[in-house]
């Protein structure tokens, strides 16, 4: 058995885009158009990572998606959850969980989706992180 991807709808491939590529720097392996289905899927994969992929399904038809708790998050290990939540900050994304202790952080995607930043080893606690309060669900 192997790991495939795991997939989110998404109402808009570029806003998704931004966040996932130029927000946590994954890369676009793939891209389909299917006509007769009216939908595009675009794969990505973190750098040096393609095994582990996130499909995101842009349905043509207009739908209104509703997130659900049950589906949870996706988590990536990242060099400097410090830097990185930064740069997401500077993209205008809120950080809901941010990372008081150096070790995780909790951001959403344009659709709702929860991802997970955690930390390769630990960083000593730093402000202005430490001190912030969570903001809203993740």
């Amino acid at each position: 058995m192997k790991y495939l991807h795991t997939m989110v709808r998404v109402a808009d491939i570029e806003e998704a885009k931004r966040f996932y590529c130029d927000g946590l720097g994954l890369r676009e392996v793939r891209r389909s158009d299917n006509d007769k289905g009216r939908y595009t899927l675009v794969f990505l994969a973190a750098p040096g990572d393609d095994d582990a992929q996130v499909e995101l399904t842009f349905n043509w038809d207009p739908e209104v998606y509703t997130g659900g708790r049950n589906f949870g998050h996706l988590a990536y290990l990242v060099d400097d959850i410090y830097a990185l939540c930064q740069h997401l900050s500077e993209l205008g994304y809120t950080i809901h969980r941010p990372p008081r202790d150096g070790h995780m952080a909790f951001v959403k995607s344009p659709d709702g989706i929860s991802v997970e930043l955690i930390q390769n080893g630990t960083l000593p606690p730093r402000e202005p992180w430490q001190s912030m309060p969570n903001t809203g669900t993740w």
